[in-house]
């Protein structure tokens, strides 16, 4: 859901108790900014395609520079290592460890420049929009009557997760679609710490980023309410 973790608190247990912090932060970085010195991760991962907006099949991985040489890859080759003798290969001291010989050139490209994007309309910026339109939708959502918002936390980001009374959240996406609105369903089996706690066997995630406007949450409401008769 909208739910964003305290990973700086986080970050201060893992230290106490002396064990590496790794962070998937794929559905935040792109949506607000992320720092991972006030962070305290040792590791952080994400993903391009996401709120970046990126090529697919890319990512970005930070490890702490004093743990580079700690960390083995799974896979090697000549651009990772280097075989040094018939018998012997030394892993690169550096980040290229972590990566292969064959990449992916030009998702590299449009992966840096979605990056010089974001940066240029400012993460604070994009940061501010974004919770902006993602408490908006939760408060419209709310109005509805036969609409449950299922976002948890103090502060919540602009993944917005819900479900429609007596409607199936397949049937959700279905009809959204069909009017050109792009959401997607999370089921129970990809979230199983949150959303079988929650006894929710699956929600419809809608994800807002800077560029929506509030006129299209409001057709994104009215499209809610043809599922019941109503609606423009």
């Amino acid at each position: 859901g909208g739910l964003v973790n305290p990973v700086a608190e986080i970050g201060e247990i893992a230290r106490d108790a002396g064990v590496l912090y790794l962070l998937d932060a794929c559905q935040s970085v792109g949506q607000m900014p992320i720092d991972v010195k006030a962070i305290g991760c040792d590791i952080l991962s994400t993903t391009g395609r996401k709120y970046l907006r990126g090529p697919r099949a890319t990512g970005l991985l930070y490890v702490k520079r004093s743990l580079i040489e700690q960390l083995e890859p799974p896979f090697l080759d000549m651009h990772a290592a280097r075989w040094v003798t018939r018998d012997r290969f030394e892993i690169l001291p550096d980040a290229r460890r972590f990566e292969n010989w064959e990449m992916f050139c030009a998702g590299k490209v449009g992966l840096g420049v979605a990056i010089d994007y974001a940066l240029g309309w400012s993460l604070e910026a994009i940061w501010t929009r974004v919770r902006e339109l993602g408490d908006l939708l939760r408060g419209s959502l709310s109005n509805l009557g036969f609409i449950t918002v299922h976002d948890l936390g103090a502060v919540r980001c602009g993944i917005v997760t819900f479900t429609a009374q007596g409607v199936d959240s397949d049937e959700v996406k279905r009809i959204l679609s069909e009017n050109r609105i792009n959401v997607s369903v999370s089921p129970e089996e990809i979230s199983r710490l949150d959303l079988s706690e929650r006894n929710l066997p699956h929600v419809v995630r809608a994800s807002v980023h800077y560029y929506n406007t509030e006129e299209e949450i409001e057709e994104f409401c009215n499209r809610l309410k043809s599922l019941y008769g109503g609606g423009d």
